[in-house]
């Protein structure tokens, strides 16, 4: 038996478990002489010892505490320790603790003893997706499956890296191999479903869906994978109805909190994908995409501190996403932190700098923050990469040389590009602002308002000082 989990290589706390059952009705003695008796006494006490540390090396791994289901086996005495069986449930946990160099050691060890051992091969094949080295584990499973050919584990494991490579075709063959040798496979049917899927093919993934859904009621995976299958073919409250009870089976998996989230948006039911997001949050701090929606819908709502909280700890987990300081960069604005939004500008700006918006929103911060000539010379370098027969370049001078301000209000009137005009005026707005002509300003800010291109930055933050200064459509005047 092979200790996996989903076809990923790692471990899984109910297969361990039921593997430690086996391995205890395996190790446990049999009947014997009466003149042996006192010896099968002394080998009872002991697979009781065994069995109850197994045992609480199980629970241990569902909660997955790595750690201490891997102290359980330093109470093991040395015969038993040293049994390949027990050498391959610790292998499998140091995989899954990421302890990969540690199960490699174990795995070598056993194969330099016993060549053929597949399960040594697979904790290889492991350890390697740990490590990223996926040619490595490639070759691995096709060795394990060059000795055993029906090994279900190894060929499911070659049917997802195909379909993670959109190689459609040999996941179908994998799948299928796996099928022919274990019909009930639950990680075969859910392969082979997916493949269908892929292919739009829904009729038979969700057949597929269905025996697996049925052959294992405790298993959330094949709800979860069905679901997206209702999702794409616009069968959204089925969809949910699947995403409920996988929630239920799986409460900790951030991915179906994360695909619910996503579903309640497409059903424009927000406040809810909101919970969702910020329970996948909670469960896995650390992952980005979450961050991403949960500071949309908070600022859709206008939580406006919620949704910077957000933008930052996304801008930390990934800094080359740009677009969390540009969320971050318009919040401050917002808020009149002027040389924070300048320095989220920047950072948008640098990672973006054909973003000229970014460049222009920074200045603007820039000159609000301090005196109107600080930005003077990154403007200069800006304007470089400018074309100069273009409204953006003359809106770029005027914020370089302060004058100028004739020539680009006449160029941005003969603007044919509705967007780009609009933006410009923004800018232009801005300019009057900064110099301390609010009347033209605000006779601008009407005008970006006017021209109505709703998807820019721009317009949301000209909404805002509009809604801001009491003027403009939301408020009637």
């Amino acid at each position: 038996m092979i200790i996996g989990c989903n076809g990923s290589g790692l471990l899984n706390a109910r297969m361990v478990k039921t593997l430690f059952i086996i391995l205890i009705m395996g190790l446990a003695h049999v009947p014997c002489t009466v003149a042996q008796e006192s010896q099968d006494a002394a080998d009872s006490a002991q697979n009781n010892e065994l069995e109850a540390i197994l045992n609480e090396a199980a629970l241990c791994l569902s909660r997955r505490d790595y750690a201490s289901a891997l102290a359980q086996f330093d109470k093991l005495k040395p015969q038993d320790a040293g049994k390949s069986e027990i050498l391959l449930m610790r292998a499998s946990i140091l995989n899954s603790a990421g302890r990969a160099a540690d199960a490699k050691k174990i795995a070598n060890g056993i194969i330099s003893s016993e060549p053929g051992n597949t399960e040594a091969m697979m904790i290889l094949a492991d350890a390697a997706a740990i490590d990223g080295k996926d040619r490595e584990r490639r070759n691995i499973l096709e060795q394990v499956i060059k000795a055993d050919p029906a090994n279900t584990r190894a060929l499911n494991d070659l049917g997802n890296i195909s379909l993670g490579a959109k190689n459609l075709k040999a996941a179908a063959g994998y799948f299928d191999r796996a099928l022919a040798a274990e019909p009930a496979n639950g990680e075969a049917l859910v392969g082979r479903a997916i493949v269908h899927r892929y292919a739009q093919e829904r009729r038979k993934a969700e057949q597929l869906f269905n025996r697996a859904a049925n052959q294992y009621p405790q298993w959330a995976r094949p709800l979860h994978e069905r679901a997206r299958l209702y999702k794409g073919a616009g069968f959204l409250n089925d969809a949910l109805i699947d995403l409920d009870e996988a929630k239920k089976l799986e409460p900790d998996n951030y991915w179906i909190f994360m695909d619910r989230g996503l579903l309640l948006m497409e059903m424009n039911r927000k406040q809810e994908a909101l919970e969702d997001f910020s329970l996948a949050i909670k469960l896995q701090p650390d992952v980005f995409i979450a961050y991403v929606y949960s500071a949309g819908i908070k600022n859709e709502f206008q939580d406006y501190a919620g949704a910077e909280q957000d933008f930052a700890k996304l801008a930390k987990l990934k800094p080359d996403y740009y677009f969390a300081f540009e969320g971050m960069g318009m919040i401050r604005m917002k808020n009149k932190k002027w040389a924070e939004a300048r320095d989220a500008f920047l950072e948008a700006y640098k990672q973006a700098p054909r973003e000229y918006t970014y460049a222009l929103l920074a200045a603007v911060c820039w000159m609000r923050a301090g005196r109107q000539t600080d930005p003077k010379q990154f403007l200069a370098q800006v304007m470089k990469t400018v074309p100069r027969d273009t409204l953006e370049f003359s809106i770029f001078r005027l914020f370089h040389d302060l004058s100028g301000d004739v020539d680009a209000a006449v160029k941005a009137e003969q603007e044919k590009n509705l967007v780009t005009k609009s933006r410009m005026v923004f800018y232009l707005a801005n300019f009057y602002d900064i110099r301390g002509n609010v009347s033209l300003a605000n006779r601008y800010y009407l005008l970006v308002q006017e021209l109505d291109v709703a998807a820019t930055i721009e317009w949301q933050l000209n909404e805002w000082i509009l809604e801001e200064r009491g003027i403009g459509l939301r408020t009637g005047k």
